[in-house]
């Protein structure tokens, strides 16, 4: 084959290559006398079928098929003897008008090739990173009050004969109506509320408080502007409710006896797990700025030109969600006190963030031997299947069978495990901070 360089700027490359007829004639005699040994054709005995009825035969389909095989083979040669990385697969150039010349054998293969190459950047000592880790120090007074919810939340009720007033549990039926219709969704046999747990729609709650067992009353409200449904949505809609049964709640006594109702050997357990989920959920929220401040650092330091087309793959991938997300609401640019241009141009920053920040992190992986294991994997999947229910057969084999959904689950692992190696070797310092702090989002909190 036959490469000529036709276009070197910044990361951008372009090249021609020329893969002569010869080549091409040669493989295909080769592939046709392979097959000829193997098919069966009618008035001719194995393996004596002429050359030319073979070609007559085979000799088109088999022609397109060597042809995407040498275009394949020559592309990866191609690359290497330049000794470069592209970022995605090269695009492919063969013009049409040549096709029939090729397939016939009368024309060289000439086609272009063009990819963007990796850029090259150093990588720092990540000792001279300084990152402060915001710590929150447990109050036992907030484990306290999350046992005090859980008592709450599993207190008794007991049946009573009077009205229904504030706090109480009240069990009935019901039917929704829009336009005095009813609506999908709007209807149980068995519906119990807690008056002032403000679980349902607003207004709904307040208008049981005085029913009795028996009791038969249309209750009048509307749907929240912001519902999610639609349909729904700022609508004033009826409810026909029976109620059929008021209960007024009981004490419920945090001591031994109560954590043992919940499957534990006493009060003092009960504690020790509240403070596990608490400061999980801390360390959680504690990862999340730590990785935020290394990725802003990261972002700062490298500064190199980007591939454009890996920058557009992963703009339109941030753009088609936009999209989906504003249609899903109901809402425009407008809305978002922002033109569409300016909001386009906005979340190219955000790709162009991720593709360096990307590459990077791959850079840093790569050198330094940094590997997900297939255990590491298989549980992640397992975790993603599991968000199926009813599916898991089809949502398993789904990713087994398709390696580029399988690498998007491997992929949050190699990355997380990419920051915690660069987070190893960064001068991290914790600081003591309120859980309020912790818990705040600032806007590029939001936007990250």
């Amino acid at each position: 084959m036959q490469v000529t360089e036709t276009l070197a700027e910044g990361l951008k490359r372009e090249l021609k290559v020329v893969i002569p007829a010869s080549e091409l004639a040669s493989r295909l005699d080769t592939y046709l006398e392979d097959l000829k040994g193997k098919v069966r054709i009618n008035g001719f005995r194995p393996g004596k079928v002429p050359m030319g009825h073979m070609k007559r035969m085979y000799g088109r389909q088999a022609t397109a098929e060597i042809i995407n095989e040498m275009i394949t083979e020559t592309t990866r040669k191609a690359v290497e003897e330049r000794n470069e990385k592209p970022a995605l697969q090269p695009e492919i150039d063969l013009p049409e008008e040549d096709a029939e010349a090729i397939l016939s054998g009368s024309s060289d293969i000439a086609y272009t090739m063009s990819y963007d190459i990796l850029p090259e950047f150093e990588i720092i000592d990540f000792k001279t990173l300084e990152i402060e880790r915001p710590v929150v120090e447990i109050d036992e007074s907030e484990v306290d009050e999350q046992i005090k919810q859980i008592a709450e939340n599993n207190k008794p009720f007991e049946t009573k004969d009077g009205a229904a007033a504030d706090g109480d549990r009240v069990q009935m039926s019901y039917v929704g109506k829009l336009d005095g219709e009813p609506f999908e969704g709007g209807a149980d046999e068995n519906g119990q509320l807690v008056i002032g747990s403000k679980q349902f729609i607003p207004g709904f709650e307040e208008q049981l408080v005085g029913l009795k067992a028996g009791d038969e009353k249309t209750i009048e409200v509307s749907f929240p502007e912001d519902y999610p449904a639609k349909h729904l949505a700022g609508k004033p809609v009826t409810f026909d409710i029976v109620v059929k049964e008021v209960q007024a709640p009981g004490e419920m006594k945090i001591d031994d006896e109560f954590a043992k109702g919940l499957g534990l050997e006493g009060l003092d357990k009960l504690k020790e797990i509240i403070r596990g989920q608490i400061e999980s959920q801390y360390g959680a929220m504690t990862r999340q700025k730590v990785k935020r401040q290394l990725l802003d650092k990261l972002d700062e330091i490298y500064t190199f030109d980007l591939p454009e087309r890996l920058v557009l793959s992963e703009f339109d991938g941030v753009w088609r969600q936009v999209e989906a997300d504003m249609q899903r609401e109901g809402k425009t640019f407008e809305d978002e006190g922002a033109s569409e241009e300016e909001s386009r141009a906005e979340y190219r920053k955000i790709a162009e963030r991720r593709v360096r920040l990307g590459l990077v992190l791959s850079e840093v992986g790569d050198r330094n031997e940094v590997k997900v294991s297939d255990e590491e994997v298989q549980k992640a999947l397992y975790e993603r299947v599991r968000q199926f229910p009813g599916q898991e057969k089809e949502v398993f084999e789904y990713y087994r069978s398709n390696p580029q959904a399988l690498a998007s689950i491997q992929a949050p692992i190699y990355e997380e495990k990419v920051v915690d190696y660069i987070l190893e070797l960064a001068n991290v310092t914790d600081k003591t901070v309120t859980k309020e702090e912790l818990m705040a989002e600032d806007e590029d909190d939001t936007a990250a």
